[in-house]
């Protein structure tokens, strides 16, 4: 474990004291969003950081794609999220020195994100080189309620003698992000953005506008103050704005025990259509309505929205203390990265970093929404219009491939496609079937009948319509997809990829069905009754590789027979493979970067048996080596399916600690959002054994003996189904006006609202042994988690 050394706590994630090499991951793990705004957790002063971070989901700079070789239908231009001005700066000087975390003494120094406020605090007692001494405290949210504002309440205390406090609120530009490249014309376009188009003082209010030099967006940021000393001093305020730069200085003189405290408000505003006169009013119209409303207010409705987002998204855990703040941490994550996204994407490291240059890619729509639809409806319905928004873009890549139908975008910021290397990319049409796939399940769980049309539809008949262009009927009557990338990344180009059909059928099958439901959607649409027949005929008739002389389903046609990854000689230090081996040898070998077929079994539940499921898991475990975040959920959900719990568990405590322990070394890019999603579907999937279907939601609760009981809640169709789990018997409690139908094993179950229902847990067979892991691939033990909270308290 390299990262920093949190403490254990249910409710929050802290940090004593200060140290400089793990200040990238921790500012990471203590960004803040609302899924318009995301601020990493740098500190108040600036200054040191690991990697300044100021985001607004959307805003991103185009760059050229520069490649050795051009190839027809390379994207021609790239994108990169970028640093919008950054209104977090706080600089503080004592007398006439400058807080500085290097210089002087630090007597304290903690930080703390509480996950029922969503606010992020700092308490430091700093000694001046010249001996003078105070107290600070600062408090930050990005708010939920307030979409356009971040607030920062900042205090300075004065301990033992008098001092005088200037303060330094800035909103600073054009702050690099620590990207190098090899193409000098990129590289000067990140370095530096902006150009600035307004810088306005009003008041002591400031606003600064800029556009990017090459995707034409606007952005603008304003600030204002409320400033109170609790001495008979009176504070004196100057603010002043210009190109890059705007200031509001604060000083006053305190007498000892008194404090200097400024609530600041920073509105931000971006569009790529609208003048910067109109953002600079949004903007600053955020701000003097965050100020009317207050501190106090503010915070508080932060904790109301929480409030209601705990009351069905908290899982209950006993045992590991640890793990309880891990789960919390993850769901929060998931919650701050959508909450107000409002039509528009959820990168992969949402809004706390930089990393994969802000880009959203199939895991969203895979591992995120499904938690979304579960337990914050609403983010999530808006997150698929985002996509719907899209489809002209992916209408227009499926024309330019030669294809029908939309073919969504592999890594995107605005829906266009943003990857140049084109296997692991436009051959992944698997993107299109969770797209797909997400809107199926949506409409299942919620009964949102208004989006099914207005939205649903026409993604499903246009992405069904990509897959019988790109499939094709063999002499013998089966439908086969040729030459795609499944979502192993450590194969491509594959014939039959089974997940990819798999996910292909189910898409065909979904779209059948719901243009038949909403005929008139569909008509309008150009669909026909021969165009919906023929989706059903190529489901029913969809390739599905199976190895009959090793009696397992195989990955792709003949992936079974390749040669095998040499484990036994692959070091430690040679991992991740794709950091040390040429892909063509990865491509060519059985070797599985992050579940893939695994992954099949779990989103297609129905159409494998128990023993086929046994003996795939088997199989691919001893191949899998897990070089992706993404790997292992699903091996987790389908462990605990076959009845090895423990190896569940492990793989559940690998998830959870993702980014709190930095298991890949690159938490300081962002939070691993897809990943801190699958803690969530490992307990719920997992342990509680939950599946959905058109019949309807079905449970097949175990757990393994270091979760001694687990309580979990999920939204179903306006209601709140809560399920409590213990190793006999599981409760289930629905809140509603509406009775609901479940299955718990092959039991049917007609919950009423407000009356509980209590059922055994039928006994297990046993699993046989454990399978195994290549050399050196195994998780770390769950328990090995639980020793690290007793040593660490």
């Amino acid at each position: 474990m390299s990262g920093a050394q949190f403490d254990a706590d249910p409710w929050t994630v802290g940090v004593r004291g200060l140290n400089i090499e793990h200040l990238a991951q921790e500012e990471s793990v203590f960004g803040l969003s609302n899924g318009h705004i995301g601020w990493r957790g740098n500190l108040d002063e600036g200054d040191p950081r690991g990697v300044a971070g100021s985001y607004l989901n959307g805003v991103f700079e185009e760059h050229p794609m520069p490649y050795a070789e051009e190839g027809y239908g390379y994207p021609e231009k790239g994108q990169a999220v970028i640093n919008v001005a950054n209104g977090q700066i706080m600089r503080l000087l004592v007398d006439d020195e400058a807080f500085d975390v290097g210089h002087g003494e630090m007597n304290e120094h903690t930080r703390t994100l509480d996950l029922r406020d969503g606010a992020l605090t700092r308490s430091v007692r700093w000694t001046s080189p010249a001996g003078r001494s105070v107290h600070i405290e600062s408090s930050r949210i990005v708010s939920f309620s307030h979409r356009s504002v971040a607030a920062i309440r900042y205090r300075v205390h004065a301990i033992d003698e008098p001092v005088t406090i200037t303060l330094l609120s800035e909103i600073l530009a054009n702050e690099p992000l620590p990207i190098t490249h090899d193409d000098p014309r990129v590289q000067e376009l990140l370095a530096a953005p902006w150009t600035s188009v307004d810088a306005a003082v009003l008041g002591t209010m400031a606003t600064v506008a800029h556009r990017t030099k090459a995707s034409g967006i606007l952005a603008a940021v304003s600030m204002d103050h409320i400033v109170a000393a609790s001495g008979t001093g009176e504070p004196q305020i100057r603010t002043e704005a210009g190109d890059d730069l705007a200031r509001t200085t604060i000083t006053v003189t305190l007498e000892r025990g008194e404090h200097l405290e400024v609530v600041k408000m920073v509105g931000h505003e971006w569009s790529d259509t609208l003048g910067a006169s109109t953002l600079r009013d949004r903007a600053e119209t955020a701000v003097a309505d965050a100020l009317r409303v207050g501190w106090v207010r503010l915070l508080g409705m932060q904790r109301e929205r929480l409030a209601e987002y705990w009351a069905c998204a908290d899982v209950q855990l006993e045992g590991a203390l640890r793990l309880q703040q891990a789960v919390r941490f993850a769901l929060f994550q998931v919650f701050q990265a959508s909450v107000r996204a409002e039509r528009r994407s959820v990168p992969g490291k949402g809004l706390t970093g930089a990393g994969y240059e802000g880009h959203t890619f199939w895991d969203f729509e895979a591992f995120v929404l499904p938690v979304l639809t579960a337990t914050s409806p609403d983010a999530a319905k808006e997150a698929l219009r985002w996509r719907h928004s899209t489809l002209e873009h992916a209408r227009e890549r499926a024309r330019q491939l030669h294809l029908k139908g939309a073919a969504f975008a592999w890594r995107t910021i605005d829906g266009r496609e943003s990857s140049g290397y084109w296997p692991a990319s436009t051959a992944a049409f698997h993107v299109n079937s969770a797209v797909a796939g997400a809107v199926i399940h949506y409409v299942r769980m919620t009964g949102d009948e208004p989006f099914e049309r207005e939205a649903g539809v026409e993604i499903l008949v246009e992405t069904a319509r990509l897959w019988t262009s790109l499939g094709r009927w063999d002499e013998l009557g089966k439908f086969h997809i040729d030459g795609v990338t499944g979502p192993d990344e450590y194969s491509a180009i594959a014939d039959d990829n089974l997940y990819t059909n798999v996910m292909a059928g189910m898409n065909l099958r979904g779209a059948a069905a719901a243009a038949r439901r909403h005929a008139d959607i569909a008509s309008s649409l150009g669909v026909t009754d021969a165009e919906t027949t023929a989706w059903d005929d190529a489901a029913a008739a969809m390739t599905v590789p199976y190895n009959q002389r090793r009696g397992v389903h195989s990955q792709s046609v003949g992936y079974t027979d390749h040669a095998r990854w040499d484990f036994e000689h692959t070091g430690s230090e040679d991992y991740p493979l794709q950091d040390h081996f040429p892909y063509f040898d990865l491509y060519r070998k059985q070797v599985v970067k992050q579940a893939d077929l695994v992954l099949a079994l779990y989103f297609a539940p129905d159409m494998f048996s128990l023993p086929e499921k046994a003996a795939a898991f088997r199989y691919y475990e001893a191949i899998t080596v897990r070089d992706s975040s993404l790997s292992s959920t699903p091996q987790a959900v389908i462990a605990a399916e076959v009845g090895h719990l423990g190896l569940a568990s492990d793989y559940l405590a690998e998830s959870a600690m993702i980014d709190l322990d930095d298991l890949h070394d690159n938490t300081e890019q962002g939070l691993h959002i897809a990943a801190l999603a699958g803690v969530w579907t490992a307990l719920t999937a997992g342990f509680g054994g939950l599946r959905d279907s058109e019949e309807g939601l079905r449970f097949r609760p175990r757990l393994p003996p270091q979760v001694p009981s687990m309580s979990f809640g999920l939204q179903v169709r306006g209601q709140t189904l809560r399920l409590t789990i213990t190793p006999a018997r599981t409760t289930y409690l629905l809140r509603g006006e509406r009775p609901l139908t479940v299955r718990h094993f092959d039991e049917e179950l007609s919950l009423e609202p407000g009356r509980p229902v209590v059922v055994d847990t039928p006994p297990s067979a046993d699993p046989g042994p454990p399978p195994q892991q290549p050399v050196g691939r195994t998780p770390r033990r769950f328990e090995d988690v639980l020793a690290i909270v007793e040593e660490g308290g």
